[in-house]
Formats: C-alpha cells, structure tokens, sequence
C-alpha cells in the first residue's frame, strides 16, 4: 500500500507539544522502522495513520483513499480490511485457542471475500511458517512471550492486508526473541508485498528495514497559551 502524508499537524491539548510531519511518502511493499524515545509521539502517529485519530491539519493518503473523507465507520472498515496492526502486549484473546486467534479478523470483517474454507488453509499456512503448528490448540496463558507475539503477526497477515503496523511488537522479548519476531515481521511482509511500518526505540534491530526514520525531526515544542474561561 502506498502511504502519503503531507503537511500533517497534531496538537497535544495544554501539553504545547505538536506532531508535524511536512510531508512523508512511503511507496508500497517499502518497510520503515520508525525510532524515537518513548513519549515522542510515535504511537500517535500510527494513530493518524489508521484513522484512529484525525489530525488537526494536513492529509493522510493511504492508496488512493484520503482519510480525511471518510466517516468513523468507513475508516473502521478500511483498518478491518486493508490494515494489520501487532502490538507490544500482543492484544490476544485469553478464551481463544492460537489457531482461534489467528482467525479472528475474518471472523470480524464482513466482507473480507474469503470462506471459511480458504481461511483455514491460509491460518495453516501462517502457523506452518511462523512455527505454530504444534501450538494451534494452545491457550495464550500457556504460551511464552515469543509465541503469543508469533501468534499476533499471523493474525495481523490473516487477511493479507496491505499495510502492517508494528508498534514496539519487540518491546516484551528477550534478545534473542526480538530479533526473530523482526526477522519474521520483514520476511512476511516481502513475501506479501506489503508495506511495514515498524515503531520501536531500540536501534538494535533497525537493521534490514528499507528506510528509517527518526522521530525526532517530527517533535517540536511551542508556548502553551492560556485559555480564557
């Protein structure tokens, strides 16, 4: 998916900290890892990004739709359909087996143009890949950090979506685990053709990544004005 923003404005009520990205292309299949420290603004960004918040100004083009067009329901329906999203704390659902998980966002979209048929071969092919097979009836509690954060990619490919967000999904690994969950993250999005956009604030594994991009340049802080009651 092909990602332009420009002139892109975000205010931080009474906080005087502004999010401004003057513009950013990200051409489809591409994959970027976005560094900064934390409290930077990186996670609001992928809020933008998604339509879970809209900016103050400026436009964010994913494809050929502008997001600012859109209504709250529509930009739902495009995160259901064209976006993957794998979080830090994994977000999986504690009464639902891995291969249950995986399935969940077919089981959320309404039009997602796939049967049930089709999409439990594709969870097998996921779970062949990213080394679940033997885990699909497994519970989440009995899981080690690195096969539930295994189990939140799989569910974020289940519907090949054209965009991958991945926000700080290294952050509760050990080393050797953090490496892999990226290494899987960017050989699954090349065999898919999607585009990725990794947060993360450990410059360890910005290593691969087509572009990367320091969230700093983004950041900047002005006066905050009092209000008058």
């Amino acid at each position: 998916m092909d990602i332009l923003i420009e002139n892109l404005l975000f205010r931080w009520a009474y906080s005087g900290f502004e999010l401004s990205v003057p513009k950013l292309h990200l051409e489809s299949g591409v994959s970027a890892a976005i560094v900064g420290p934390s409290g930077s603004g990186k996670t609001t960004f992928l809020k933008l990004l998604t339509g879970i918040e809209q900016a103050d100004k400026g436009d964010v083009q994913l494809g050929e739709t502008l997001l600012a067009k859109l209504n709250g329901n529509q930009r739902r329906a495009l995160r259901q359909r064209s976006i993957g999203y794998v979080f830090q704390d994994f977000k999986l659902i504690e009464y639902l087996n891995v291969e249950e998980n995986i399935l969940t966002p077919w089981r959320l979209s309404e039009n997602s143009g796939y049967s049930r048929v089709n999409m439990k071969a594709r969870v097998s092919s996921l779970m062949d890949r990213l080394g679940l097979v033997s885990l699909k009836h497994r519970y989440p509690g009995k899981l080690s950090q690195g096969e539930r954060q295994r189990t939140a990619i799989a569910r974020a490919l289940l519907l090949k979506p054209g965009l991958v967000i991945a926000d700080e999904p290294t952050g509760n690994l050990d080393p050797d685990n953090k490496i892999l969950v990226r290494d899987l993250l960017l050989s699954e999005i090349t065999q898919q053709g999607a585009t990725l956009i990794m947060v993360t604030h450990d410059r360890s594994l910005i290593e691969g990544f087509d572009r990367v991009i320091d969230f700093a340049d983004f950041q900047s802080k002005t006066p905050v004005k009092a209000k008058a009651i």
